[in-house]
């Protein structure tokens, strides 16, 4: 009986995590009257023309900006978030503790303070205007370097270090091939967290840039429609495809994603 009401449960919570995406696919196949009179729980026959009109736009040529921006950031981020995690535990310096503190009071300012502070100073370096602002944002994030500092601490011992410094490895080449291969799990939760953060930053984009051709997903679904219409039909669909990525990096990095949240768990 214990077993078996565990599985209702399970599935009454996967039924009601499923019930949004569903209506997101049904809402697609509708147009925007349909939407606001409550026709979502059956299919419509408005998917094409939902559709054309997305290819309609620069729809796709914003999904190429998202994924060179979110890929670009994704992977510069967690390279140093890495080494400086590995640097702050692993390595003795002055004001190692309070450059560590610096770094923990920083997650503790909203980002909308700094993005004040960050539109000067992309102005002052006249990138305004480009892809660059958006990636540079996430090359120094706080939570990474935490999280990798964390990870590093419980996870990688001093002793593999100190065996491959006297077999005379140099310190890059034994971060390379010591410090990530044993990090794999952070690293993978961490470049799903960021590419997910990135994929989906709507305020940063909105503040600088200006030109269509440098629109990124969200912008590019808010635009869908024109000044006296709103096309939610085909904004729906836009949001579709723009998820798609999302739940396939989901699908296939889930395991690591799951080992790098349980790392340092402790077994029953």
């Amino acid at each position: 009986m214990r077993r078996t009401a565990l599985n209702v449960l399970l599935l009454l919570v996967s039924v009601i995590s499923i019930l949004p995406f569903y209506f997101l696919i049904v809402m697609t196949t509708r147009v925007t009257g349909d939407i606001f009179k409550g026709k979502i729980f059956l299919p419509g026959a408005y998917f094409a023309d939902n559709f054309r009109t997305v290819l309609g736009s620069s729809f796709f040529h914003s999904y190429w900006n998202s994924i060179l921006v979110s890929v670009t950031a994704t992977a510069v981020c967690v390279f140093i978030s890495a080494m400086t995690g590995y640097a702050l535990t692993k390595y003795e310096f002055k004001l190692r503790g309070a450059f560590f503190a610096f770094i923990i009071g920083t997650m503790m300012i909203p980002p909308q303070i700094g993005m004040i502070g960050y539109l000067i100073e992309m102005r002052f370096l006249h990138l305004t205007d480009s892809l660059v602002p958006l990636i540079l944002v996430w090359t120094t994030n706080a939570f990474g370097v935490f999280w990798m500092a964390q990870y590093i601490k419980s996870s990688l011992h001093t002793e593999l270090i100190e065996s491959a410094r006297v077999d005379g490895c140099n310190e890059f080449r034994i971060f390379l091939q010591i410090v990530l291969p044993v990090i794999k799990p952070a690293v993978a939760t961490l470049s799903m967290v960021i590419f997910l953060w990135s994929w989906n930053n709507y305020m940063l984009p909105l503040v600088l840039v200006n030109k269509e051709s440098l629109f990124t997903i969200p912008l590019s679904i808010k635009s869908l429609g024109n000044i006296y219409y709103t096309d939610y039909g085909a904004r729906l669909t836009g949001l579709l495809f723009a998820i798609l990525p999302l739940i396939l990096i989901f699908v296939l990095g889930s395991k690591s994603f799951i080992r790098g949240l349980t790392a340092g768990a402790v077994k029953g």
